[in-house]
């Protein structure tokens, strides 16, 4: 029998990406991946320390393996720095601990510890329609909270051959979506290529049908970027961090624009593309951040027309200047504004597809339910929920917008088209 190889993946984008590429390599190894949750031999756990709650998140899900699989092997690897010696913060049960660095070679590692090739070819058993591939990562930025660049360390790009080499790969095996992503995708470099001209280079030569990006910075919305989504395989969905609508707070975190500025990039999208997603994230209860403040940032959200707001309270990372910083809010009120700006969010995701209603778009499918159900999303990326007697599983197909339904919308395959592209 294979060896079972179970990977949770805690945080960013950038984390699913290189949790898929250690699928794979796995998968090359001969041994069998397997979801989480299911009996593994060895189980990872790719963990984030953005917040003091992904730290826990982390702990717990590593006690938690440790409960479900008495006799796996128990690896954390990521951002997250699992606390060693004696204390509250202990976390029992793990048997090796792999840096972020030594990521890449994790495979390599546990052939020390353990043999992985067996005669049985391996698979995965989670193989996605929609696939990452990191072509960033590292961040020489310093924003007062963040603390991304002490675990990520300076920024270093992926040379372009090696991106479209396995972007084409992927396609090969059938993935109709490629997600780029990074730490700070927009100040790629590499070769004398800036993300524009890695973004070029991709449409040029790669035929994946459809190309997501993961982030972008406002000041980096040029319009010869911008340029590139007026071409078909680009989605029309653009996250971009907002962080604060207050210039006074966005000048405390080091953010490095005004919300003037990020105005003006929603215009620029908008301008090119205006039917497009635009998603973001708020942190609110910065220290010092006053009523007045957290004002502001609720009327930013609610004239700006977000597709999807994550809201985060701010979190005290250990090394980052903000830790420091006079005048900390206290957990209730910060709770209590984490309360307001998901409410608005909820409104500002329900008025958006509201405004796709009775529209037409291609929709990507990627899961089926016990009760006959497929799910996909549309290239802004709004869930769509249908009925077909076809397999529609890695499919795209147009269908007509046609009603709310649970967190996304009802579709319906139009009649006469539902050819797969």
């Amino acid at each position: 029998m294979p060896i079972r190889v179970a990977i949770e993946t805690l945080g960013c984008k950038l984390n699913q990406a290189e949790s898929e590429k250690l699928a794979g390599q796995f998968v090359s190894a001969g041994c069998r991946v397997v979801k989480p949750g299911e009996a593994a031999d060895i189980y990872i756990l790719n963990t984030c320390t953005v917040t003091h709650i992904a730290d826990s998140k982390s702990r717990h899900l590593l006690r938690t393996a440790r409960r479900l699989n008495p006799d796996a092997l128990v690896v954390a690897t990521g951002c997250y720095e699992v606390p060693s010696g004696e204390g509250s913060g202990k976390v029992e049960g793990v048997d090796l601990i792999v840096s972020n660095s030594d990521k890449p070679r994790l495979v390599e590692i546990l052939r020390s510890r353990i043999t992985l090739e067996t005669a049985s070819k391996g698979f995965d058993e989670n193989h996605r329609t929609r696939a990452f591939i990191k072509v960033q990562d590292g961040c020489d930025r310093r924003c007062a909270y963040c603390i991304v660049p002490l675990v990520r360390g300076p920024e270093k790009s992926v040379p372009a051959g090696m991106i479209i080499a396995e972007l084409r790969a992927l396609t090969g095996e059938g993935c109709n979506e490629i997600v780029l992503t990074g730490t700070e995708i927009g100040s790629y470099l590499s070769d004398g290529l800036d993300f524009e001209g890695l973004l070029r280079r991709v449409l040029a030569e790669t035929s994946t049908p459809r190309v997501r990006i993961s982030s972008l910075q406002p000041h980096e919305l040029t319009p010869g970027l911008l340029e590139l989504w007026k071409g078909p395989r680009l989605c029309p969905h653009f996250h971009v961090s907002l962080q604060s609508g207050s210039d006074s707070v966005l000048s405390h975190m080091k953010r490095g624009y005004s919300a003037c500025d990020y105005s003006t990039a929603l215009a620029a999208i908008r301008k090119v593309l205006p039917g497009a997603a635009v998603t973001t994230d708020v942190i609110v209860g910065f220290p010092g951040e006053t009523e007045a403040e957290f004002v502001e940032t609720l009327d930013f959200c609610m004239d700006a027309g977000f597709a999807r707001i994550h809201v985060f309270p701010f979190s005290a990372r250990p090394g980052t200047a903000a830790v420091s910083m006079p005048a900390q809010v206290n957990a209730k009120v910060k709770k209590e504004r984490v309360e307001h700006v998901a409410d608005l969010g909820v409104k500002a995701a329900l008025d958006f597809r509201a405004k796709k209603i009775g529209s037409e778009d291609d929709v990507l499918w990627e899961h089926t339910s016990r009760a006959g159900e497929y799910s996909g999303y549309t290239p802004e990326y709004i869930r769509v929920y249908t009925r077909s007697e076809q397999n529609l599983t890695n499919t795209i197909t147009p269908a007509r917008l046609v009603k709310p339904y649970r967190e996304g919308v009802w579709g319906e395959i139009i009649t006469g088209m539902e050819e797969n592209k």
